[in-house]
């Protein structure tokens, strides 16, 4: 099992010179592994005291692997051979990419779209047990997934707690109702955020329910965990740290791309935790995971703050084999899966402190969750009248930069991208639609890159909230915003509530856009008023 590698060229080599020295004095990583909650300053502790056992999870973990393995036999036995994750966030994306890695299939249903949701709810519900995840337990999405496959699961027949299993805080209101109903609740450790939460039962169940080996998963952190802890200007974690965070002046653009990593998805998983823990009070470093295929620098007319980030081989050679793609500055990283996951939660920790803000809290996720509920209980869709209609798109404007004259679609993103700033600017295309579904709509981010000379982030609504949707609004105010809404193929009802998927992520959209338009930043919205001729026309002008 080869250790963790990180290794820094140009700007971000100069950042680890530069903050090492003072890591090492300060003790930043052995104070990290005690859990000290002072390193990030007075504003802070409260939340951190309450945020950090996940640098223990390697050990603390370990009993979970039976409990899961009982539990895999167990549902084996009663024909599943189909496990649904229901969950938002770090409670999918460290699942998704444990599974993905290992070659297991998980369905992970971290959506609102309510074609999405019944493509979930009727592909072979017989054999399918589901694992639903919320910290809180008081999510909305997954509380209104979870009431549809108890739904479904009655319709069928089938007794829904002998197929549905919790993972939730202890005490939480899912975790209390569950218990009295009959249903069968693994507790997470309730001293660990979601983002941080790979190695804990958010990670772990969904995984080892579908067949990873989760021990080993864990002995892969276990390995570099003492390594990590140590007060040694070799250790990864405060290199890693200090070349994302570091950097003078700050490049705040991480463009992310797998080299030939091993991993599947672990930049989206990097994605998340990064972008929610350091995107507040106007700072913060923005992960960009770069289009598949070519340099991550393709089509950039200016790299002068961006960092790129390659995902290397575990097994490849010591040194760099690329240069900085023309970015003048390149960390890249390698290693296990396992050790990975502890690495890149210890640089986001230390970037934190870097930064100058809190790595635990999530202000602006919860701004958006509000607003949404707001649009529902006011019983609207929280659109408004279009300020245009295109044939089969309804266009809306928000953030106060709307300007005369725009006739059509191609005229209306053509305004919005003449707000995007040359030198520190950024696109982030988010869309609410069904993303197994329409997966080929990711293809426009490399045209929309090219067509601008600026980094270009892409995100499915309404996952995205969840990670970058924190840095939007908390961030720094470079980016303008494009939203692609559908009207559904057919709505479906969430049951025992008065809204419908349909309405729920109409509502989740608007109050998105809503807080964006607020804090000043501009925000195109595009509304298919019908999905092919909408998505016809979308990608024609995305793509010109």
């Amino acid at each position: 099992m080869s250790a963790l590698a990180v290794q820094a060229v140009g700007a971000a080599a100069e950042a680890v010179e530069r903050h090492l020295p003072d890591l090492v004095q300060d003790a930043v990583a052995s104070r990290l592994f005690a859990r000290d909650a002072t390193l990030w300053g007075s504003d802070a502790e409260s939340e951190a005291a309450i945020r950090l056992s996940w640098v223990g999870l390697h050990r603390s973990s370990r009993p979970l692997v039976g409990e899961i393995e009982a539990l895999r036999e167990e549902l084996r036995e009663r024909g599943v051979r189909r496990v649904v994750l229901c969950g938002m966030g770090g409670s999918s994306l460290a699942p998704e990419v444990i599974t993905g890695t290992a070659g297991v299939e998980l369905v992970v249903l971290d959506s609102s779209d309510p074609d999405m949701v019944r493509s979930a709810l009727e592909e072979d519900l017989a054999a399918s047990a589901v694992v639903v995840s919320s910290k809180s337990g008081s999510t909305l999405e997954t509380d209104s997934q979870r009431r549809a496959f108890v739904h479904a699961f009655t319709e069928a027949g089938i007794d829904p707690t002998e197929r549905v299993v919790i993972v939730t805080d202890p005490g939480s209101p899912l975790d209390e109702q569950s218990r009295a109903d009959g249903y069968r609740v693994v507790n997470a450790d309730p001293e660990v955020g979601g983002r941080y939460s790979a190695l804990t039962a958010f990670g772990l169940v969904p995984s080892g329910l579908a067949g990873a080996d989760i021990g080993a998963l864990l002995d892969e952190a276990e390995v570099v965990a003492d390594l990590l802890a140590e007060d040694d200007e070799a250790n990864p974690g405060l290199r890693l740290g200090a070349a994302l965070a570091g950097t003078r002046p700050l490049r705040d653009k991480l463009l992310f791309t797998d080299a030939g990593s091993g991993i599947a998805g672990l930049a989206d998983w990097a994605e998340q935790l990064i972008a929610e823990s350091t995107g507040k009070q106007g700072t913060g470093v923005l992960p960009v995971v770069a289009p598949a295929g070519g340099s991550p620098t393709d089509g950039l007319a200016s790299t002068g703050d961006c960092t790129v980030v390659v995902l290397a081989p575990e097994d490849g050679d010591d040194e760099v084999a690329a240069d900085a793609g023309g970015a003048g500055s390149l960390v890249a990283v390698s290693g296990s899966l396992g050790a990975q996951l502890l690495l890149w939660e210890v640089a986001t920790a230390v970037a934190g402190r870097l930064l100058g803000i809190n790595p635990f809290d999530q202000p602006d996720v919860e701004s958006a969750k509000q607003a949404a509920r707001e649009i529902m209980e006011d019983g609207s869709d929280g659109a408004g009248r279009p300020d245009l209609v295109d044939d089969a798109v309804e266009i809306r404007a928000g953030g106060g930069w709307w300007p005369e004259g725009v006739s059509s679609l191609e005229g209306a993103v053509d305004a919005l991208l003449g707000e995007l700033d040359p030198g520190t600017g950024y696109l982030s295309l988010m869309v609410y639609l069904d993303r197994v579904e329409h997966a080929d709509l990711a293809e426009v981010q490399g045209d929309l890159v090219r067509r601008t000379g600026r980094p270009v982030t892409f995100g499915w609504g309404p996952r995205f909230l969840h990670s970058t949707g924190q840095y939007h609004k908390g961030g720094p105010a470079q980016g303008v915003y494009l939203q692609v809404t559908g009207a559904p193929g057919q709505d479906l009802p969430v049951p025992g509530k008065d809204f419908t998927f349909g309405e729920f992520i109409a509502a989740q959209a608007a109050g998105d856009a809503g807080v964006l338009a607020d804090h000043g930043r501009p925000v195109l919205r595009l509304h298919l008023t019908d999905q092919d001729r909408g998505l016809a026309q979308l990608r024609a002008v995305l793509a010109r």
